[in-house]
């Protein structure tokens, strides 16, 4: 190994090493690996400015296959990706819009007063539901909202809302992986490799829609003698609110339903209107702003610009990763170990995936992956695709087995644990991954009949 890709492998461990400690706030590790990369392995090991140039991809964003990509070569995924920063920037705004208006609120005690605040009913409902809007909304505020309307809805029910949570987190994220707006490491795979959001809904989405049906049913046996007990407690329902007093604005709420609305078309047309993702979020955040009117600074001021620096320095090490070719290496070694059978190669992705994001952020794992699985595809001639559905279910739904595997699954449990209801390791553990290797085995027999 050259001195520059010695120096880059010890940048991308030591990241992940410092995001796993969570001693210091990711975006500040993944900025300053960044910026060791920009300046010691391209600038002083490798003396190269096109290196510098390339990660940095600012090129990209003003040319016109970047916001409308009818008929475009695909783009590659050097660098930081920023269809995926703009796209995630936008879609921040508009949920922090629907939130304001109280939309999450309002549907969660709609859909409590549809099954008449019966805990089994409401049990299922709410894991349907946290499945289906993470499909088209980020996981993370999926899960933020639900749970603190869980826990409340737990209370007013004096019930236990752990169950309920768990599954939640769990159904979100595989909600998520069914689209390619639904779970970051999708948006990332989606920006990169030119999917649509229909290519996802008609692969990913499969396999996800059957796994959600087993998986309702293993929470459901899972804790079924707590939702009997619970189910025979007598409830008036006359004693709650009624899902109108979630509604701050009447017409907030009805613009912002317009424009999710408006979002969820653009995104699943987007692939004949070849309108990109990073045009889509630009567009629905500046309508968002617009509507918003003098709210909109405010709007802008909760943005998770964390999350979105956390990127861009996590793209820049993963980019001197690329640069200095290692990760054309381990797609080597991959295919090697796999003797260029591709069941053996998805197998080895998907469990890969799963096993590691269920330990660390599967957001890194996932940038880290792709271009080791594009160099793998070029290398042993198999479809670029089948690998890519492998990695996004191994990603998304391996990072549901542990409390920190996911950021859905931290935002949960500590929405419980501030209020009153801590979720150990072992209890989440001990649902979550049987849940996931449930899925994982699922989607791998899904890509076998479909693709191999």
């Amino acid at each position: 190994m050259t001195v520059a890709q010695i120096l880059a492998l010890i940048i991308f461990v030591a990241m992940f090493a410092l995001i796993v400690s969570d001693r210091i706030e990711r975006e500040y590790v993944s900025l300053g690996c960044g910026v060791l990369t920009l300046i010691f392995v391209f600038g002083v090991c490798m003396h190269s400015m096109d290196a510098v140039m390339k990660t940095l991809n600012l090129r990209s964003i003003f040319t016109q296959e970047f916001w409308y990509a009818a008929g475009a070569e695909e783009e590659s995924a050097m660098g930081i990706n920023w269809s995926t920063i703009i796209f995630i920037a936008g879609m921040m705004i508009m949920v922090e819009g629907m939130a304001k208006a109280g939309f999450f609120r309002w549907l969660c005690m709609r859909l409590a007063k549809m099954v008449h605040y019966k805990p089994i009913p409401l049990f299922l409902t709410f894991m349907i539901m946290s499945a289906f809007l993470a499909m088209f909304i980020d996981s993370i505020t999926v899960i933020l909202f639900l749970a603190a309307v869980t826990v409340e809805l737990a209370r007013l029910l004096k019930l236990d809302p752990i169950p309920m949570i768990i599954s939640e987190i769990f159904c979100a994220n595989l909600g998520g992986s069914a689209t390619m707006c639904g779970d970051p490491p999708n948006i990332i795979i989606g920006t990169s490799l030119r999917y649509s959001f229909g290519d996802f809904l008609s692969n990913t989405g499969v396999m996800a829609g059957i796994s959600l049906i087993l998986v309702i049913l293993y929470f459901f046996l899972v804790y079924r003698k707590e939702l009997l007990l619970e189910e025979a407690k007598a409830v008036n329902p006359e004693t709650f609110p009624e899902p109108s007093e979630a509604i701050k604005s009447k017409k907030d709420f009805i613009i912002s339903c317009i424009i999710f609305l408006c979002a969820v078309v653009m995104l699943v047309t987007h692939e004949q209107t070849g309108l990109t993702v990073a045009f889509i979020g630009t567009v629905i955040a500046l309508i968002t702003l617009v509507a918003a009117g003098r709210n909109a600074l405010e709007l802008i001021k909760k943005i998770d610009y964390r999350t979105l620096l956390f990127f861009i320095g996590l793209f820049i090490v993963v980019g001197g990763l690329e640069q200095t070719g290692i990760l054309e290496q381990i797609a080597v070694f991959i295919g090697k170990v796999s003797g260029g059978n591709l069941k053996l190669m998805v197998a080895i992705i998907i469990w890969v995936s799963a096993v590691a994001s269920a330990f660390v952020d599967n957001i890194p794992f996932a940038a880290t992956m792709i271009p080791v699985i594009k160099s793998l595809a070029v290398a042993q001639g198999v479809e670029l695709s089948t690998l890519a559905w492998a990695l996004s279910m191994g990603t998304d739904i391996g990072g549901s087995a542990t409390p920190i595997g996911a950021s859905a699954n931290v935002v949960g449990t500590s929405v419980a644990a501030k209020s009153g209801y801590p979720i150990s390791w072992g209890k989440y553990c001990r649902s979550a991954v049987p849940a996931t290797i449930i899925v994982i085995i699922v989607s791998m027999l899904c890509i076998f009949v479909r693709y191999c």
